[in-house]
């Protein structure tokens, strides 16, 4: 219900001069007008009889004063604060900014805010981030790519997470299924001597996926020649990361045909170090990748990988997430993707010699 004043008593009073935004109390002074009813204005309150003509006279004056409701306080006296913190090692790469982009959209569509912090691997800054993001209002996690240790005191939902932790949902790979199309596709061109790219330890996914080889590889009767496995450590996301440690496999002079690259990006680096040595991807080596980031499909050549759907990945974390958050689904433990072979043009059939 509106103020009973005057006709007087509702003309402004001179603006306030204040450099910085007014507050409410300031606002409905300057209105002639209780704070409770500005509030209710501004914040949509319904089932209140206000005239429309005093409701815009109130945004006007609003919108002229650069005032603006505290969201944070009316969303923590409500306890929702329709905030996300999401918790990632990198910003500037294929992977970790396609997985984000899902979820972007899809807590877009829901009407969320989110906060997004990189700790590149930094167990403290992990730790840190996540007390910081839960101080500021963040009603759940999202952790791509994140060494998770503990339980915390939010829903928390973790792509590529491999620990089984209370409370944690993993959106994770089929890690096996990407192995058994990966060393199919090269066994059924003929290759028998593989040469094998693992990831850094700090990686999620480096031991699931270096487990499915094994196992397929096992399976296949394929031996993994220990001389012919290199290990990346480097924390970088540019092809560099891959050329450095393929210069000093081919430094062997050990005979390969094909190479299977832990990720896209280390693909790239590495079909750029066996062009630097002379050799021709895909008919001396075949090179195969990992993830399917854009990038790929433009190489040259045109990179054969193993297809994450990056971004629908961090829609089904989001909506795992806000399920969680809402109570409408019980939690899981996991939830397993399903990966997919792209075959384009670094891989073909083995020749007899390099």
């Amino acid at each position: 219900m509106e103020d009973h004043v005057s006709m007087e008593e509702r003309k402004p009073v001179t603006k306030p001069a204040a450099r910085h935004p007014v507050n409410l109390k300031q606002l409905a002074a300057y209105l002639k007008l209780n704070p409770a009813t500005v509030s209710v204005v501004l914040n949509d309150v319904p089932g209140r009889t206000i005239p429309q003509t005093t409701r815009d006279r109130i945004k006007a004056a609003a919108k002229e004063l650069n005032y603006h409701p505290s969201q944070l306080a009316r969303s923590l006296r409500n306890r929702r604060t329709l905030t996300i913190g999401i918790l990632v090692p990198e910003l500037n790469d294929g992977y970790h900014t396609e997985v984000m982009s899902g979820i972007g959209d899809q807590l877009i569509n829901a009407g969320y805010f989110y906060l997004t912090a990189h700790h590149r691997h930094r167990k403290n800054l992990i730790e840190d981030y996540t007390r910081m993001l839960i101080s500021r209002g963040a009603q759940g996690i999202i952790a791509i790519d994140t060494a998770l240790e503990h339980p915390i005191s939010v829903p928390i939902v973790a792509i590529a997470g491999h620990r089984q932790i209370e409370g944690v949902t993993n959106v994770v790979l089929d890690h096996a299924r990407a192995a058994e199309l990966t060393l199919n596709h090269l066994y059924a061109l003929g290759h028998r001597h593989i040469a094998f790219m693992r990831g850094q330890p700090f990686s999620s996914d480096s031991n699931a996926r270096w487990n499915g080889i094994v196992a397929v590889a096992e399976k296949l009767g394929l031996e993994i020649d220990p001389e012919l496995v290199v290990s990346l450590d480097r924390d970088m996301t540019s092809p560099e990361l891959g050329y450095p440690v393929i210069q000093q496999l081919l430094a062997t002079r050990l005979p390969f045909t094909a190479l299977v690259a832990f990720n896209d990006i280390s693909a790239m680096g590495s079909i750029r170090a066996l062009q630097d040595f002379d050799l021709r991807v895909p008919a001396d080596v075949s090179v195969i990748g990992f993830d399917d980031i854009r990038a790929a499909a433009y190489t040259l050549p045109r990179l054969t990988t193993i297809r994450q759907p990056l971004a629908e990945i961090g829609r089904i974390a989001t909506q795992s997430l806000l399920n969680l958050i809402h109570g409408t689904l019980a939690p899981h433990a996991e939830i397993a993707v399903e990966p997919e072979l792209i075959v384009r043009e670094s891989t073909g059939p083995v020749r007899l010699t390099l």
